[in-house]
């Protein structure tokens, strides 16, 4: 796989403001009144974005990415809640695959979480990419745990117990959040190979607004020697 250009999706600004300092030759674009910081990372071309909160922004982010800036390769990088008993705070989920757990048309027949009228709703992280974000996780950071599997998705804060369990049950993921599956879907959509990656703020139960503003600044660090790392090994 030949990647000339990387896309780099980031959940928090300051996540997004530490790798743009690292850029080489920067330049900013808006669109969509969202700002994208063009320029070389680790010897890659590479575009930085913070698409905002919730599967629309990432959606049009991505699409952005793909038309505008012609991205090869597709990175999201963010926060999730953990839905397995193994994988506690600070660890990292790197995505095998990604679906939307509100995606609901059950009333036409169907499962939840599958999209009508499409191939599949199940969207399929690239399997290279995948193994260098492991990779790249376990030279990075090496007292964090990193684990591979499915991430879902969805426009709702999962913090009850309730919830998380019912969306375990029902799609089996390591954990959940509010973008992955919407810009797996554009990158899917576009033929572009992407991989998420999620660092874990909360064990989304009740817990979880206790658990967040501890672990924001860890994350962020973590975050920026991930991606970093990554970029590097596909040089």
């Amino acid at each position: 796989m030949m990647i000339r250009k990387i896309g780099i999706i980031g959940a928090m600004e300051e996540e997004v403001e530490a790798l743009r300092a690292k850029l080489e030759h920067p330049e900013k674009m808006t669109r969509a009144s969202m700002d994208f910081y063009s320029g070389v990372l680790e010897g890659r071309e590479a575009v930085i974005v913070r698409s905002g909160i919730g599967k629309v922004n990432a959606g049009i982010c991505t699409q952005i990415l793909a038309d505008v800036f012609h991205v090869d390769a597709v990175i999201n990088t963010g926060i999730a809640g953990s839905l397995a008993a193994q994988i506690d705070i600070g660890d990292i989920v790197v995505s095998t695959d990604t679906v939307q757990h509100d995606m609901d048309a059950t009333g036409f027949g169907y499962d939840l979480g599958v999209i009508p009228r499409m191939e599949t709703s199940c969207f399929e992280a690239d399997k290279a990419l995948v193994e260098a974000a492991v990779a790249a996780c376990r030279e990075a950071v090496p007292e964090i745990k990193v684990f591979t599997g499915r991430i879902v998705s969805g426009d709702q804060f999962v913090s009850d117990r309730e919830t998380k369990d019912r969306i375990a049950k029902v799609f089996g993921g390591m954990c959940t959040e509010m973008e992955g599956a919407a810009i797996a879907q554009a990158a899917w959509l576009n033929r572009i190979p992407f991989v998420i990656i999620r660092a874990i703020s909360d064990k989304a139960d009740d817990s979880a607004t206790m658990d967040y503003p501890a672990f924001e600044r860890q994350a962020i660090a973590h975050s920026v020697a991930l991606v970093r790392n990554f970029v590097g090994r596909l040089a």
